[in-house]
């Protein structure tokens, strides 16, 4: 079987954060609807889709590394949105811990990507 974007570990990372982001913010007041709810479900999923993206590049590793820091500044983005989250008291301190320690694994696996991107080319 040809090896899928799917399979990386950064994105299936990235999309349990999305997901767990997207379960956090259902709690949220309705009022949060159009800001703090759609900000950081957006950002959130924006990491694995830019991932995705990314290594439909990754032929190219010019190409492939220049769309993942555009990942790593939407999982950056999402940590401001889960501080908010925390502040506003959306949140417990367990939750915000449990997904900030998820975003900074997703960071370090694109990191990793950015550094190795001869370990992600179909050859």
């Amino acid at each position: 079987m040809k090896y899928k974007f799917q399979n990386l570990l950064a994105y299936r990372k990235s999309v349990d954060l999305a997901m767990g982001m997207f379960e956090m913010t259902r709690r949220f007041p309705k009022e949060e609807k159009y800001s703090l709810t759609d900000q950081i479900r957006r950002s959130s999923r924006s990491v694995p889709a830019n991932i995705a993206e990314s290594y439909a590049k990754r032929l190219y590793p010019k190409h492939f590394i220049s769309k993942l820091p555009d990942s790593d500044g939407e999982n950056l983005e999402t940590q401001s949105w889960l501080e908010f989250s925390l502040k506003c008291k959306y949140i417990d301190e367990e939750m915000y811990n449990r997904l900030l320690i998820l975003s900074q694994e997703v960071g370090k696996l694109i990191f990793y990507m950015i550094n190795n991107p001869e370990k992600f080319d179909s050859k």
